[in-house]
């Protein structure tokens, strides 16, 4: 990972000492053009940020995790490719403050992240999160999940909805709709294990505003009852 020209490794303790350089001149010294930058959050092994660079060469694509094991497969990968369009930092999802500026992302896709059943405040898709994602967002950026657990499909289309979010698209059966586009069907390590399993894919992806003040759903979700193969196990 240190040798990858394209990977930045700045935990907090690092964020003590020096600031991030890049913040708010990943276009311009990063990138060397005006593209959207996407942000891919819990990128795991970095599927979804390579996979859609490779697809959208007309974006820029960074992935975000703490776990820099899993991380170094898309990173070499992209780096072995020469895709000029990725990036991957080493950082908590906490700390998006200290590596963009205000409206420096357009889009972020959330890929099966651990839906955090009994913790809202640590959900992805949570209040709390997407006022972060609001602090560097445009005003009117996209918020993609694509997720296995009917719990967080479920909690996170009840908060759209409370808050009146504008809804792109919304499916609890990705591949038996007919929406799987060049975008959708890029299949990340947890995905084909859950496909594996006879799992269906549920996919929600809505406009978020810099306006609404964001509250919490109240209702009663029923948790996930197949958690006895863990995605810490896969």
């Amino acid at each position: 990972m240190e040798n990858i020209p394209l990977v930045f490794q700045y935990p907090f303790s690092r964020l003590k000492e020096e600031a991030f350089p890049l913040k708010g001149k990943w276009h311009s010294e990063f990138f060397k053009n005006g593209n959207p930058i996407v942000l891919e959050l819990g990128c795991g092994k970095g599927e979804y940020t390579v996979g859609l660079a490779r697809r959208f060469p007309d974006k820029n694509f960074i992935g975000i995790d703490i776990k820099g094991a899993r991380m170094y497969t898309g990173a070499r990968d992209a780096y072995d490719s020469e895709l000029p369009n990725v990036a991957f930092v080493r950082t908590s999802i906490e700390l998006l403050e200290s590596f963009f500026a205000p409206g420096e992302v357009a889009e972020i896709w959330i890929t099966f992240p651990d839906p955090q059943m009994k913790k809202v405040n640590k959900r992805l898709t949570s209040t709390r999160f997407n006022n972060t994602y609001r602090k560097v967002l445009v005003d009117g950026g996209t918020v993609h999940l694509k997720t296995d657990s009917p719990f967080l499909y479920t909690y996170t289309r009840l908060m759209v909805e409370l808050n009146k979010l504008a809804k792109i698209t919304d499916t609890d059966d990705l591949y038996n709709s007919n929406l799987v586009t060049d975008i959708l069907d890029i299949k990340t390590h947890y995905e084909r294990q859950w496909l594996s399993r006879g799992m269906t894919i549920k996919y929600l992806s809505y406009i978020l505003d810099h306006a609404t003040r964001l509250e919490e759903p109240q209702d009663e979700i029923e948790h996930d009852g197949y958690r006895s193969y863990t995605r810490h196990t896969l």
